[in-house]
């Protein structure tokens, strides 16, 4: 046998696997538990029909799975087939509509065997580029709990402290927040004098005496009046979620840090620290999109699609319908959006392709979208050719294909 077809179907307890031969006979199924021993006896599985591992394409419907790392060690040809692909294919042995994780084990090979050009093999990241990645992920995780606490104290400062809120509009302002955990209720600030308010922005290292007298002055705005018991009750909250709020905010800072060593040591990083308008968080962003792996995305349009910056054409016959792509990496377009936006304040083209979009009547997400499409082939090219941004050669190609010929 020259060939083998291995399909993964994954849940949170077991995997189900299913063995197909180059002619599409099912060789074996079995099913296995998230263990080391049950791990090895796949590799065993697989060895007993004496194919080489070079030779056992393995297809799975996600990369975020300890399995593809024991896969990956023992040299497998490791391929990621979209739940969307598994689920359109569902007929393929049958059109009742029933499906069990055994079956959709099988479909998963036997998408390999017919279908396996259309997916580019998985290669593992190097440590430097898994190391950002995981960083950047902490660092989305971070986001969240600050936008999720910081809802949490709005609220409640909104309902027995508005002082607060009308001094300073951001509550990321450490010293917004060192002020709540010292002064958490509106009685606590009452006899606060300005020279006792000047010292302590001294003390959070704030010396703009301008801003100091007028915080201190919305500080001491009338406000209705507020019922003691409602402020008591909340002031243990007040502080414990200033003090949370300190401590995601000081962590995401060190971070950013740490990204920002890591991916200054990337031999990409030339590439897209390139980009006009991507700050500390998007270059090392777009670099964990694009990842290191060139045959990934042989073309620029793979790239839109994973990003769903491009749209969905349905044709048939006379009938042509272009829709938004719903079935893309989220993470993904939001970064390429960002970046759109970062852009069209930084470049001419960028603004002048932005107000083009808009006159044509589209929204400004969707002519948001549009120029991260544009951009997406822009970084492409930089990425396969291993070369940074530059806008004089950009413009000329520009010139060159509007030229008529």
């Amino acid at each position: 046998m020259e060939e083998l077809l291995v399909g993964v179907d994954w849940s949170q307890s077991h995997y189900d696997i299913a063995v197909v031969a180059p002619s599409g006979a099912l060789l074996t199924q079995f099913r296995i538990a998230k263990t080391a021993p049950e791990f090895s006896l796949l590799a065993e599985k697989i060895e007993a029909f004496g194919v080489p591992t070079s030779h056992c394409h393995i297809g799975l419907e996600t990369a975020h799975n300890i399995l593809i790392d024991f896969l990956w060690s023992r040299q497998y040809a490791t391929f990621v087939i979209a739940p969307s692909i598994v689920k359109s294919s569902s007929g393929r042995f049958g059109n009742s509509g029933a499906y069990t994780d055994a079956k959709d084990a099988h479909l998963i090979a036997d998408l390999l065997r017919t279908d396996r050009e259309r997916f580019a093999p998985w290669r593992p990241d190097s440590e430097l580029l898994t190391r950002i990645k995981t960083k950047l992920g902490h660092m989305d995780y971070l986001t969240k709990l600050i936008t999720s606490h910081t809802n949490r104290l709005r609220s409640i400062l909104l309902r027995v402290y508005p002082q607060v809120l009308q001094a300073f509009n951001d509550l990321h302002v450490c010293l917004a927040l060192h002020l709540l955990v010292a002064y958490p209720t509106a009685a606590a600030l009452a006899g606060f004098s300005y020279a006792e308010f000047a010292a302590f922005c001294r003390s959070q290292h704030c010396h703009r005496l301008d801003w100091i007298t007028t915080w201190y002055s919305r500080l001491q705005q009338p406000q209705p009046p507020v019922q003691s018991t409602m402020a008591a009750a909340y002031r243990d909250e007040i502080v414990f979620i200033a003090q949370q709020l300190l401590g995601l905010i000081q962590e995401k800072k060190l971070a950013l840090q740490q990204v920002q060593v890591l991916y200054q040591q990337h031999p990409d990083h030339p590439i897209f620290s390139s980009l006009p308008g991507a700050g500390d968080m998007l270059q090392p962003k777009l670099l964990v999109m694009f990842g290191e792996d060139r045959a990934r995305f042989p073309s620029p349009q793979d790239i839109r699609a994973l990003a769903g910056t491009c749209p969905v054409t349905k044709q048939s016959g006379k009938r042509r319908h272009i829709q938004f792509r719903r079935a893309c990496n989220h993470s993904f377009r939001e970064t390429a959006q960002q970046f759109a936006v970062a852009s069209v304040q930084h470049v001419d083209w960028a603004a002048a392709y932005f107000t083009s979009a808009l006159s044509r009547g589209l929204r400004k997400n969707h002519a948001y979208r549009c120029v991260a499409n544009r951009w997406l082939g822009v970084i492409w090219k930089m990425w396969q050719t291993h070369q940074p941004y530059d806008e004089t050669y950009h413009l000329k190609q520009i010139h060159h294909q509007r030229r008529p010929t």
